[in-house]
């Protein structure tokens, strides 16, 4: 029995230590951004799903397509119909990993590159994306702003509203993380 008790203890303690490891989302928000000569427009998702992994820097991103949110509802339609396809292509992933070494133990403000591929589309293509990482009080906030072209995702724009429709997207990540809670 004097055996069993520090044994149960040190498996206890790993387990906690690998659970702290990974990070889940409290609170996340996509958004994307298109400007074109007719007409703006911008959507915003708060159903997306990143893990961190704080031990190897390892980074997951899941963004459901049908998640977006629109000002007007025939733009939300036209979207998930006839651009992304979100029957046959339901979500956009990233999956990469943060290049440089971050002590997640103490609080700081890190700028980080992150080396992954985006899937969207169903087309697979490295990116290297730019963020801010805020540790503070055991929480993580990460932060980015990228582009993303849409001919690079076979994402085609019919002539009739190339006016209104840029070619090149602004997509804004924001995302606060806690520790991984099993439910």
């Amino acid at each position: 029995m004097k055996k069993l008790i520090p044994t149960f203890l040190m498996i206890a303690a790993f387990t906690v230590a690998t659970q702290a490891q990974i990070y889940q989302s409290k609170a996340t928000e996509v958004t994307f951004f298109s400007t074109a000569p007719l007409e703006n427009i911008t959507a915003v998702n708060k159903v997306v799903k990143p893990l961190l992994n704080t031990k190897t820097g390892d980074v997951n991103i899941k963004v459901p397509i049908t998640g977006f949110i629109f000002e007007k509802a025939l733009m939300q339609e036209h979207f998930n119909e006839n651009y992304m396809e979100s029957e046959k292509y339901p979500d956009a992933k990233f999956v990469g990993k943060i290049e440089e070494t971050i002590d997640f133990s103490k609080d700081g403000t890190h700028k980080v590159n992150i080396k992954g591929k985006l899937t969207m589309h169903g087309v697979e293509k490295e990116r290297t994306i730019q963020a801010t990482l805020v540790i503070k009080g055991g929480e993580i906030s990460i932060e980015s702003k990228f582009k993303v072209t849409l001919k690079d995702h076979n994402i085609t724009v019919p002539e009739l509203v190339f006016q209104k429709i840029a070619e090149t997207v602004d997509v804004t990540l924001k995302s606060t993380m806690v520790p991984f809670q099993k439910k």
